[in-house]
């Protein structure tokens, strides 16, 4: 298959690695942080933590509140997890820890190896390259000033700037008049398979699920995307 006229390309875990093993990330929050209660064991309060998170982001109208401001959102999974676990409501030990969590996500963030590269090499075959991705205008916005995202784009739509976003269907149609593309002609990636499959093939783009880590899609999954890549270097392939 050849390329198309156009790709909209995700963010989060599909240019760069912002939110890959969670449960792993708060068990490093949690042995870094001082202040802690002693018991249980770092690892059983990020497993409770992770299982409070999956609960909180499994809800619609949560998870889009929820981006938007992520620091309340974690603060809200917090308090819930640690009444689970048995720790006391501390409000300034939620407030510390969401903090401490929410920076060093930002620090352990980075582009994916073959991220620029794929992007240049799409560009040079005249592939026109838009970004859209859902979250808050000022988070999203320092990410993508921070990789120096910005050059590869004729189109970057952040769902806190526009006020709508995946998996809207105005958000899909906005992005496509931004690239002048129609959507016969246009892919779109992302590791979501609601937001980069399902709805965007109902509006006919031909979707690529991004597989960062190999894990493949989820049991008893009813998506089916139109091609599966774990590197994006793959869309230099065709």
């Amino acid at each position: 298959m050849g390329l198309p006229t156009a790709i909209l390309f995700d963010l989060d875990d599909t240019l760069i690695s912002a939110h890959l093993h969670p449960r792993e990330a708060w068990t490093k929050a949690l042995q870094s942080l001082d202040g802690l209660p002693g018991d249980p064991m770092a690892e059983d309060a990020a497993t409770a933590i992770h299982t409070s998170a999956k609960w909180y982001w499994s809800d619609a109208e949560r998870h889009r509140v929820g981006r938007l401001d992520i620091l309340t959102a974690r603060k809200t999974i917090l308090t819930r997890a640690f009444k689970e676990i048995g720790w006391a409501e501390d409000e300034d030990l939620i407030d510390r820890l969401s903090r401490h969590f929410t920076e060093q996500r930002t620090n352990d963030t980075k582009l994916f190896p073959d991220a620029v590269e794929t992007l240049d090499g799409l560009a040079q075959r005249g592939v026109r390259l838009g970004l859209i991705t859902n979250g808050n205008a000022i988070e999203q916005r320092a990410k993508v000033d921070r990789f120096e995202l910005a050059r590869h784009f004729h189109h970057i739509q952040i769902e806190g700037e526009v006020g709508f976003g995946k998996p809207e269907e105005r958000a899909y149609a906005h992005a496509l008049e931004k690239l002048g593309t129609p959507v016969e002609e246009t892919w779109i990636i992302g590791d979501n398979l609601d937001w980069e499959v399902v709805v965007p093939q109902r509006l006919g783009f031909y979707s690529i699920w991004r597989d960062p880590i190999g894990k493949g899609l989820p049991d008893g999954s009813e998506a089916k995307p139109d091609r599966i890549v774990t590197r994006l270097a793959e869309l230099l392939e065709d």
